[in-house]
């Protein structure tokens, strides 16, 4: 379906070149499904009649390094726009688009809470990418003197953005945090290794702090005005059931 629509818009405009991936963005709050809507809408892509090759690749491995971070006093900013390399993130999409092959994607550590230094997954010429994370919708700064200034969103086909009210993702946020104090965050290799150590409601109290202190404001500042450049808008209810599609008209 991705190669049809491809062939129909060069048709158009009397184009011919290589196969260009199709590159679908997923955007939306911490916490509130993105990674698993992806990694459900790549199994679902990859049983189409077709066969396509679908990639999926987050925005985690695009995030600054801890020791750039604490340099430049953003660790507590982690996820905010500063914490991301936009340009590395944009060099990325360019060369998917392209159609070039063996495309490295930095790679992420949960564990360690870091990028893997020289450590990378290999992207080669997929029928389909699917790009994930919670900035993959922002704009930039406004141009100046007529230059051109890209955005992760330009390079996107298709833009999903998955929403629901806040209080059901301050309480899923929530919720995940206390159970990885029981599972991840026990492993004394963790980052968030001290939180294993706390009280439950000490642990709660943390929890909460920083939804509110860091997710919430990013939620609100940068994600969120977001919504409305998403093309397709999914809405969870409590049990993470999609209520409401908002599609917009082409």
């Amino acid at each position: 379906a991705s190669q049809e629509l491809f062939r129909q818009r060069s048709r158009f405009l009397n184009v011919r070149g290589a196969k260009t991936p199709f590159i679908i963005g997923i955007a939306g709050s911490v916490a509130v499904g993105k990674s698993t809507t992806a990694r459900i809408l790549k199994e679902l892509l990859g049983r189409w009649p077709s066969s396509p090759r679908v990639a999926l690749v987050t925005t985690d491995g695009f995030l600054h390094p801890n020791a750039v971070l604490r340099e430049r006093n953003l660790m507590n900013r982690k996820g905010f726009p500063e914490s991301y390399d936009v340009g590395a993130i944009l060099r990325f999409l360019s060369d998917i688009k392209a159609g070039a092959g063996r495309v490295e994607a930095p790679l992420y550590s949960h564990l360690t809470y870091d990028v893997l230094p020289g450590e990378f997954e290999v992207i080669d010429s997929p029928d389909i990418l699917i790009f994930e994370g919670i900035n993959v919708l922002q704009s930039r700064e406004l141009p100046k003197e007529g230059k051109a200034i890209p955005v992760v969103s330009d390079f996107f086909d298709f833009s999903i953005y998955i929403d629901s009210e806040e209080k059901l993702i301050e309480r899923w946020y929530v919720s995940r945090f206390m159970r990885l104090r029981e599972t991840a965050f026990t492993n004394p290799l963790s980052f968030f290794h001290r939180y294993s150590q706390l009280s439950e409601d000490a642990a709660l109290s943390i929890a909460q702090e920083l939804w509110t202190n860091i997710n919430l404001v990013n939620l609100h500042d940068n994600i969120l005005p977001t919504r409305p450049r998403a093309d397709l808008v999914l809405r969870k209810g409590a049990d993470h059931l999609i209520e409401h599609v908002a599609l917009r008209k082409l």
